[in-house]
């Protein structure tokens, strides 16, 4: 394939669906789709590495049973982000815990040790760490399975402390207490890198047309690293073909449906799937069903204050339907798209695939 860097070639690649391509062009993977690997009764689906993200991060699916978990531990130099998909799972960071639920996460810097325990079944996190190189270890580990599902009898699969998983970081495994969870509001980013906790649908908001995002990250929090935002919308129609120079978005759908136009290609996004647009990718994307959730994960933070130029400040946590005129926020972005890292290329794509759905 077309080296990445060759931003004109991106251009023109359909994404690889359902498979890593092993270098950073775009790519689509179904809920379920990727490399899998079983440790501790959980499975473990990598859906990017190093190799597929031009070394920026990893990512993971963490799929598993009522008591699977992993102890303390820390990576030395990577800035990593969970986020619970599905079920209810109790954290620890040093000398605090929290038990989170669907859209919850908790946030954890280089050095910093984490812990966790699910306390559902079909338990699932999305796991996101930056740099890449975290994962490596998975490959070599002879724990590779077909099956999509962690095994019934939880004793299948090979069994890792968390030093061992992630191996080639330099991870450390820590004798902390496991305290008792506090029911905090973990409503605010903090003002630098630390670790935190953080409710669904809160943090720093912003209104928009018939939707509302919420920063679960900013470049402040993460070392620059990457920012992340959760938006909750109704149904919208595509926004105009654009793309990126010097940075890469990934789309991940929690609930509902979301239409991803992708150079030239139009797929449909659900719960649990996921599309990877590296810098170069033309794309726009649509929400598809009444109170669509999706989590955008961008490296670097370099377009954080897109959502800020084109928002507006709220303290609600939901979207007013109708409230917001979409001219007046693309009136906005006229104005500052020269210093977003943000070129149109053509009005919103039209839709082409199950147009009766």
């Amino acid at each position: 394939m077309t080296p990445a860097t060759d931003l004109s070639a991106i251009h023109q690649l359909a994404p690889v669906v359902d498979a890593l391509p092993g270098e950073p062009v775009p790519y689509r993977l179904a809920d379920g789709e990727g490399m899998r690997y079983e440790v501790d009764n959980q499975l473990w689906t990598v859906i990017a590495r190093a190799a597929d993200t031009g070394g920026l991060f990893d990512a993971a699916y963490i799929l598993g049973p009522r008591g699977a978990g992993a102890g303390f531990h820390s990576l030395p130099d990577h800035q990593r982000s969970y986020y619970v998909f599905d079920g209810c799972v109790q954290f620890w960071l040093p000398g605090e815990s929290r038990i989170l639920t669907p859209g919850d996460s908790v946030h954890v810097p280089p050095g910093i040790p984490v812990a966790y325990r699910m306390l559902g079944h079909m338990t699932k996190l999305l796991f996101w760490s930056a740099p890449g190189g975290a994962l490596d270890a998975l490959a070599d580990s002879g724990a590779d399975v077909v099956s999509r599902i962690y095994s019934a009898d939880g004793r299948s699969g090979i069994s890792r402390n968390a030093d061992q998983l992630f191996a080639p970081t330099g991870a450390r495994l820590h004798d902390l207490p496991r305290v008792a969870a506090c029911d905090a509001w973990d409503d605010v980013l903090p003002e630098s890198v630390e670790g935190y906790f953080l409710r669904a649908h809160t943090g720093d908001r912003r209104a928009w047309p018939d939707a509302i995002n919420a920063y679960g990250t900013r470049g402040r929090t993460t070392g620059g690293r990457y920012f992340s935002v959760l938006t909750l919308g109704g149904k919208s129609p595509y926004i105009p073909q654009h793309f990126h120079r010097q940075h890469t978005e990934n789309f991940f759908v929690v609930s509902g449906r979301v239409w991803l136009y992708a150079n030239g290609v139009e797929t449909l996004l659900t719960a649990g799937d996921y599309l990877h647009a590296p810098a170069g990718t033309i794309h726009s994307f649509a929400f598809d069903a009444h109170n669509t959730t999706m989590l955008g994960m961008l490296t670097s933070d370099v377009f954080e204050s897109f959502f800020d130029v084109t928002g507006e400040n709220t303290d609600d946590f939901v979207h007013t339907e109708g409230l917001i005129n979409p001219g007046d926020m693309m009136a906005k972005l006229g104005a500052a798209a020269a210093d977003l890292d943000l070129e149109f290329v053509g009005p919103p794509p039209q839709r082409t695939r199950a147009v009766d759905l």
